[in-house]
C-alpha cells in the first residue's frame, strides 16, 4: 500500500468521523483533501469512499442525516441533502 492510498484511508475514517460527531464542514475539507491526493497520485477512491461521498457538494453522508436511501427496481438511490442522487447497481 503506498503512501497516498494511506493518507487516502485516513481522511475516510477522520472525515466519517467528522461527520458523526456533527462537523460537516470539516468533514468536507477531509473529502476534498482525499480526493486531491487521490488526483495528484493517479489513483481511483476506494469503492467505500465513493458511496458515502457527494460528488456535487462533497459532504461525507449518513444516512438518515444528511442523505435519504432508497432502492428502487435493482439500484439503490442515495440523495443527499444538496439534491444530489447516486445511484448504484446491487
Amino acid at each position: 500500500m503506498s503512501v497516498a492510498e494511506e493518507r487516502i484511508e485516513r481522511l475516510h475514517e477522520l472525515a466519517r468521523a467528522a461527520a458523526r460527531e456533527g462537523d460537516d464542514d470539516l468533514a468536507r475539507r477531509y473529502v476534498r483533501r482525499a480526493r486531491r491526493v487521490a488526483e495528484r497520485n493517479r489513483l481511483s477512491l476506494p469503492k467505500r469512499f465513493k458511496r458515502f461521498t457527494c460528488d456535487a457538494c462533497d459532504a461525507y453522508l449518513v444516512p438518515g442525516r444528511n442523505a435519504r436511501v432508497r432502492t428502487q427496481d435493482g439500484h439503490v438511490v442515495v440523495t443527499c441533502e444538496c439534491g444530489e442522487q447516486a445511484r448504484f447497481p446491487y
